[in-house]
């Protein structure tokens, strides 16, 4: 037995577009471009390219956006201290938490092997 179930085309429409925007939002809430910018204020310890300038502070650069995240959001809530992201991170909005994390988990690292 087949069962046919007809969607008429307006429905269609209608659930594409409200797919396509939703999507938009979505993408529109991760800027890496401005998340460059953001991460000016992070170069003195961490770099701008992520690899960090002072013992410290750790590698931004190649980690997962999922990790940089929770990280940052930790870090604004208090569960996670550190003396000097206990000043910065409770200034970051949502949208700048997913623009840093955005940009800094899209430079590549490279990594080799040591010499022998």
């Amino acid at each position: 037995m087949v069962v046919r179930t007809w969607v008429s085309l307006g429905a269609l429409v209608a659930a594409c577009s409200a797919f396509y925007f939703s999507i938009g939002d979505a993408t529109k809430a991760v800027d890496i471009k401005a998340g460059h910018q953001k991460a000016l204020a992070c170069q003195t310890c961490h770099g701008l390219d992520g690899r960090s300038k002072l013992p410290e502070a750790p590698n931004l650069s190649g980690q997962t956006e999922v990790y940089l995240t929770k990280a940052l959001k930790d870090f604004r809530s208090g569960a996670r201290k550190n003396d000097m992201m206990s000043l910065v991170a409770p200034t970051l909005k949502d949208e700048d938490i997913a623009d840093l994390a955005a940009y800094f988990s899209a430079i590549p690292v490279t990594v080799g092997t040591p010499p022998k």
